[in-house]
């Protein structure tokens, strides 16, 4: 596998991490506090900048209730996105 062809990957994985939070109404600094990752480094895995390491894989999919292989193969999660503002079973009370 060349180079190029990894940068793409880990971009593909990276959007489909920032789609699925976008849908869950999620930002960043939220998703971070979820998954036990920093804001900046979650930005940089979203981005394709930064190889995202299998324990990190694991927490975000947690985090975002999704199986871990579904941000790999693209097979999306198939629950209706939330509307905007709703936060309803994400209790963040704990991380402030």
């Amino acid at each position: 596998m060349t180079q190029e062809q990894e940068q793409a990957q880990l971009a593909q994985a990276g959007a489909r991490i920032r789609k699925l939070r976008e849908t869950r109404g999620l930002n960043l600094h939220e998703l971070a506090r979820l998954c036990g990752i920093s804001a900046p480094a979650l930005s940089l895995i979203e981005t394709g900048k930064r190889d995202l390491r299998l324990t990190s894989l694991y927490r975000i999919a947690a985090a975002l209730r999704v199986n871990a292989g579904s941000l790999l193969d693209g097979q999306d999660d198939q629950r209706p996105p939330r509307p905007p503002g709703a936060r309803h079973g994400y209790d963040l009370g704990d991380y402030t």
